[in-house]
């Protein structure tokens, strides 16, 4: 007699979940980096957790340009840069300006494992960076997220980013995204450029025509930012002559007489209606009122 048989499923090991992801583990000793969970559990894009975790990986050193980040990801440069900005905004990147003893001004990035936090002292490493700006999260509006926080100079008298800029060439700017959505600029971008749009608005060139000016034949893949490669067309492309002023019609002027045949002395002369000339009327004139006398 054979053995009984029994399709019940075999109970499943304690506390292993019943739906959902199981990791696999495998203990790393070599060619891994720490992320922490607030970092890798970030709610938002992939992109931006994808970037972080590679510039968390490269050795210090490693260029981590918008160029450079383009040559490693499928993504373009405006998901790159729009990664580093949510990066640099929630203090995991910072970028800053400073001075070589030679006296050339380069850029440096610090990435920060924990935003705000304190690097721990390694005495065989590179030199500990500067802390961390504070950073406050911006309350203005959208197009003026990328403003500057006043110093305390400009706290009594705030002034607006384009507080200066002509609003009908900041309106042209902010509408080339429409055009070709590469076209995305800042709010200080938009006020650097704003000048040179103006003047050719004041020259006589419509919006429609300086859109087509700035959006046509565009490269594929920009190697610089968008405000530079429309500062560069701005800057090459030459002004059209302004238009010709027209001519103010004469005021007054009497018009020309028709010639007529003198019917004395069959000159030439200008007359309304057909008679005798001048000399014909004097000297004819002069007789009659002698034979009159």
């Amino acid at each position: 007699m054979a053995d009984p048989q029994s399709n019940a499923r075999l109970r499943a090991d304690a506390g292993a979940p019943t739906s959902g992801v199981i990791h696999v583990r495998t203990r790393l000793t070599a060619d891994f980096t720490v992320i922490s969970n607030a970092l890798a559990q970030r709610r938002g894009s992939a992109v931006t957790i994808g970037v972080a975790a590679y510039i968390a990986s490269l050795p210090d050193g490693s260029p981590v340009s918008i160029a450079a980040l383009c040559e490693h990801f499928s993504e373009g440069e405006i998901l790159i840069s729009r990664a580093l900005r949510e990066l640099e905004a929630a203090g995991y990147l910072e970028r800053r300006r400073e001075r070589t003893p030679t006296g050339q001004v380069r850029t440096r990035t610090y990435f920060y494992d924990v935003p705000g936090g304190i690097p721990d002292p390694d005495p065989d490493g590179p030199p500990e960076p500067p802390k961390p700006r504070p950073r406050k999260r911006p309350t203005v509006p959208a197009a003026r997220e990328a403003a500057p926080v006043p110093g305390p100079a400009q706290a009594e008298n705030p002034a607006p980013v384009l507080a200066d800029a002509d609003p009908k060439a900041v309106a042209v700017l902010t509408a080339l995204r429409r055009v070709d959505p590469r076209l995305v600029l800042s709010a200080q971008e938009a006020a650097r450029l704003a000048p040179a749009v103006a003047e050719w608005l004041a020259a006589g060139v419509g919006p429609r025509e300086i859109t087509e000016l700035l959006t046509v034949r565009l490269p594929d893949r920009f190697r610089a930012r968008p405000a530079s490669v429309l500062a560069f067309r701005l800057r090459e492309t030459p002004l059209p002559a302004p238009p010709a002023i027209p001519l103010t019609p004469s005021v007054g002027r009497p018009a020309a007489l028709p010639f007529q045949t003198c019917d004395g002395c069959e000159r030439a002369f200008r007359a309304p209606e057909p008679g005798y000339c001048r000399g014909c009327r004097d000297r004819f004139g002069g007789e009659r009122l002698r034979a009159a006398g």
